[in-house]
């Protein structure tokens, strides 16, 4: 097992990669800006190392301080978190080159995953479901563009290779609007990015956002660790995550599983990782992989047992997965609500100190946060400060749960966003289960 390892990060995640380690005997280097000196984890580790100011473009994304403070203190690995430079293909690379670990996955690992286009023909050869599409760019040839379209199924959406932000889109609902369409996408692209070349996908129309949790050791072996619903979002942020998820049959659970952990050995994963998919009548389509451990990875170690964290570390260590698919039974049900602390309404930012700080207790119940009385939030990072998860024998028990629990929780001085996970958990369509990915946004735009 690994001797010292430098947390790259900050925040709950820190502190939870910090608890792993204790627990497995691993002294600890917690890395802090200017602004993070007073960070619960950078008050228990064993050293501690100020990496730049406050701006995280000079600290937590400064590649040479992070090494840097990695031969200082003589660290053996590196643990990047989420957020920031854990998906960095450069800085694993340059983390193994500077003859430290990283843990996580090999740097071509990530890169092979981070670009859209190389990721979904991976999955297609393993034989993970993908979003039917065009495969290529679209031609000038529209009655070959018409017949793709057929055999993909309207609604299609005309995409820009190179859009992003919500540009370069356009849906199209039947088949003599096609040719326009992809005109006028062209054109918008070739404004927008400089460059028309335009794909088209199946058009999902209400799908949920459900993802596999998968864990493999570069050594031939992986796992699958059931699925987790993560479609109560707002602007594409998840507020709320759960799992198992409503409506996915242990028989659906074991074909998409499966296809995911094959894929993992195909491509010679290393760590934990995250398949993404839009889920729509009762069939999965992929859309990317999270090469890191995810913010919501609670609810998956609640209704399974498994300590992901320390299985991420065991596995950098050079050791083999210490559980086989055998060993994997979901039980129970957890959520999660992760606590920001912003207008409940607004959502706009309220970074401040917190003058008065109670977390909740009782059985089933996890918080996992960082601040206390008297902790200053500062302005200069993500805005959540602490998740909620809560497990239950049932799904209504841990909403009953949660509704308590969120009901104790106290913490005064700063705005939060708690009394919109209280809006949700009585929410009587969140209640019955299965709502998709726009339903947030609608509710929102009900009461806002």
């Amino acid at each position: 097992m690994l001797d010292k390892i430098l947390i790259a990060n900050r925040g709950e995640i820190a502190l939870r990669i910090l608890r792993a380690c204790k627990e497995l005997g691993i002294r600890t280097v917690a890395v802090h800006s200017t602004a993070d000196k007073d960070l619960k984890h950078v008050l228990l580790a064993d050293e501690t190392v100020c990496i730049g100011p406050a701006p995280s473009a000079k600290s937590y994304l400064n590649i040479p301080a992070l090494i840097a403070a990695a031969e200082v203190t003589c660290t053996s690995a590196i643990h990047p978190g989420y957020g920031f430079l854990s998906e960095n293909a450069d800085f694993a690379e340059q983390v193994e080159r500077s003859g430290f670990i990283f843990i996580g996955p090999k740097a071509d690992t990530i890169r092979l995953m981070g670009d859209k286009v190389s990721a979904i023909n991976a999955m297609k050869k393993a034989g993970v479901p993908c979003v039917p599409g065009s495969d290529g760019s679209l031609g000038n040839d529209m009655e070959l563009n018409k017949k793709i379209a057929k055999k993909i199924g309207y609604p299609v959406i005309i995409k820009a290779s190179g859009g992003g932000g919500g540009r370069g889109m356009r849906i199209v609902r039947h088949e003599k609007d096609l040719e326009q369409s992809i005109k006028m996408t062209k054109m918008e692209a070739k404004t927008a990015f400089n460059n028309d070349m335009v794909y088209m996908e199946k058009f999902l129309e209400n799908p949920r956002h459900i993802e596999i949790q998968v864990l493999a050791d570069g050594q031939g072996h992986a796992v699958y660790l059931g699925e987790r619903d993560c479609s109560m979002q707002r602007r594409h942020q998840k507020v709320v995550e759960e799992a198992p998820a409503i409506g996915v049959t242990p028989e659906m659970r074991k074909f998409i599983g499966e296809r995911c952990a094959k894929a993992c050995i195909e491509i010679g994963y290393r760590g934990a990782g995250t398949f993404e998919f839009l889920f729509e009548n009762g069939e999965f389509y992929f859309i990317e992989m999270n090469t890191r451990i995810q913010v919501e990875h609670p609810v998956t170690e609640m209704i399974t047992g498994v300590d992901l964290i320390k299985e991420q570390i065991s596995i950098a260590s050079g050791q083999p997965l210490s559980i086989t698919q055998n060993d994997i039974h979901i039980k129970g049900h957890a959520i999660e609500c992760r606590i920001n602390a912003e207008d409940a309404k607004t959502f706009m930012p309220s970074p401040g100190k917190i003058t008065r700080f109670h977390a909740p207790g009782g059985f089933g119940i996890r918080w996992e946060s960082h601040i206390y009385a008297g902790y200053t939030v500062p302005p200069h990072y993500d805005s959540m400060i602490g998740k909620l998860i809560t497990y239950g024998e049932t799904r209504s028990i841990a909403i009953a749960r949660m509704k308590n629990a969120l009901a104790e929780l106290v913490i005064d001085g700063i705005k939060t966003n708690i009394d919109l996970h209280v809006n949700i958990m009585n929410d009587e369509n969140f209640e019955k289960g299965g709502t998709n990915i726009h339903y947030l946004e609608k509710k929102l735009g009900i009461y806002e």
